[in-house]
């Protein structure tokens, strides 16, 4: 749950607040014991229920390797777009032959959880672009602040601004007075 949380954090933070969620489980050709599917499924469905989140069920969807959640963001024009994922791992702990020692001293394989909070970056700054349609908020922005010199009267008066405004580490130009 707490990687839902992250994923939730994260887009929100973009103002991505409208997701569909895609719970994808054993495909036909998979790694891993029957036990090993259905704990794991279950483990996602609880996180996923706990966080009150609705999904729909891909049923034979999921990777070889493990079950994934998927995470689609709504987009300026309403089309939907995979980004974030969340993918159970049986096969890469189990190839590198990985283990741990638990409390019992014994040394169980874990299970791998990957992530890719944004998913393919190009796709989401694609998707972030559009959004905005490239009026980002401040925080974001590449250039923040503009200071426009309408006269040269006030030319060395805006550079000084300029140079206040950089010394707080605001990404800040200025159009006119020589700039």
């Amino acid at each position: 749950q707490n990687v839902l949380n992250l994923v939730e954090d994260v887009l929100s933070a973009y103002e991505f607040t409208e997701y569909e969620i895609n719970l994808s489980t054993r495909p036909e050709k998979y790694v891993g014991s029957d036990d090993v599917w259905e704990l794991s499924e279950n483990a996602l469905k609880e996180a996923l229920g706990r966080k009150g989140w609705d999904y729909t069920e891909d049923v034979g969807g999921g990777a070889f390797y493990g079950p994934k959640i998927d995470i689609k963001i709504k987009d300026a024009i309403g089309r939907k777009w995979q980004c974030s994922t969340i993918q159970v791992d049986f096969n890469l702990p189990e190839r590198f032959d990985m283990e741990y020692v638990d409390e019992n001293n014994e040394r169980p394989r874990p299970i791998m959880i990957h992530r890719a909070i944004f998913g393919s970056i190009e796709r989401f700054f694609g998707v972030l672009l559009e959004s905005y349609a490239g009026l980002f908020p401040l925080w974001l922005a590449p250039v923040q602040a503009r200071i426009v010199c309408v006269t040269d009267g006030v030319n060395e008066y805006a550079a000084e601004c300029l140079e206040l405004f950089k010394s707080y580490g605001l990404r800040v130009d200025m159009a006119g007075g020589g700039a």
